[in-house]
């Protein structure tokens, strides 16, 4: 199992355990708060689910039907994780502003505060990991699931604050006020997530310096004279390029062959080394004919 599927278990196996102990601390105290708190980590939970879904059919191979994989699968469920993150940041601003002009007393207070320092905890430990998984493998689908808990850990942690501060003064504006900055602060952090997954599903190119790795590759490479119509996408970790290389008119088709394999394996290592798989497409062109025939590839 990869380790981005590793992951989303983790991660689905941690929301199960927050849900269940913050639900029934919740029903059993009446706190609003920890009930909210326990609706998120279901939706988590959800999230969770989805995210390793979408990894399991991402990684499977090309088929009759879908040619170059299902590997935009991963920007789209980042894109649907950011959204999902904005709407409770958007639930939350709104539960913060409800309370302000309809205040509402926090009991149990006790009881509230210990269910979130355990909460805190997991979360943190969670947070940690994906991180690190998030780090190793360049995943959006892990990044968006990393950046989720790390704002349920901001939620958390103001949640505890704000009970802390109600159990020990008696202020209970503190927890509306809390509310309202971080729903601001997860608006803030979902929109590049967001805004990275509809690129990519729009097919934007590659990373500037991945594009400069590629020429020059085709650029040191002597048995070519030259190229044109580099082109380059990416789904996930899945990196599409397509170039024409310049060759001369009486090369054997077989050498051309065999320089082209070459400039392809070149390639496929460069990006092996920076975690992605690359899939290569190298149109060979007997002469220069870049300016007479202004053509799109698309693949």
């Amino acid at each position: 199992m990869r380790l981005e599927k590793k992951a989303t278990v983790v991660s689905t196996s941690v929301a199960t355990v927050l849900v269940l102990i913050k639900l029934t601390v919740g029903i059993l105290s009446g706190s609003v708060a920890i009930l909210a708190s326990a609706i998120d980590s279901l939706l988590d939970f959800t999230v969770s689910i989805f995210n390793y879904f979408a990894l399991h059919k991402a990684e499977q191979d090309p088929d009759d039907k879908f040619h170059f994989g299902k590997s935009k699968l991963e920007p789209l469920a980042a894109v649907i994780e950011g959204t999902i993150i904005s709407m409770s940041a958007l639930f939350i601003l709104y539960q913060a502003i409800q309370k302000i002009t309809h205040s509402q007393p926090i009991l149990m207070l006790q009881e509230s505060i210990g269910v979130m320092v355990v909460s805190i905890v997991i979360t943190a430990g969670l947070v940690w990991f994906l991180n690190y998984v998030a780090d190793k493998t360049n995943n959006m689908v892990i990044k968006a699931d990393a950046l989720h808990y790390k704002t349920d850990l901001y939620t958390n942690s103001a949640v505890l604050i704000a009970i802390a501060v109600v159990y020990f003064t008696g202020f209970e504006l503190v927890d509306p006020i809390l509310g309202i900055l971080i729903s601001i602060y997860m608006i803030y952090s979902a929109y590049p997530i967001v805004k990275e997954g509809v690129l990519m599903l729009l097919d934007v190119t590659i990373e500037e310096d991945e594009i400069k790795m590629i020429k020059e590759i085709l650029d040191n490479e002597k048995e070519i004279n030259g190229y044109h119509y580099l082109k380059t996408r990416a789904a996930g970790s899945n990196v599409f390029i397509s170039v024409h290389i310049v060759l001369t008119p009486d090369i054997k088709l077989y050498d051309a062959h065999l320089i082209g394999d070459k400039i392809e394996a070149k390639i496929r290592e460069a990006f092996e080394k920076i975690e992605k798989k690359a899939h290569i497409l190298i149109h060979l062109d007997p002469y220069d004919d870049a300016e007479m025939n202004k053509q799109e590839d698309f693949f």
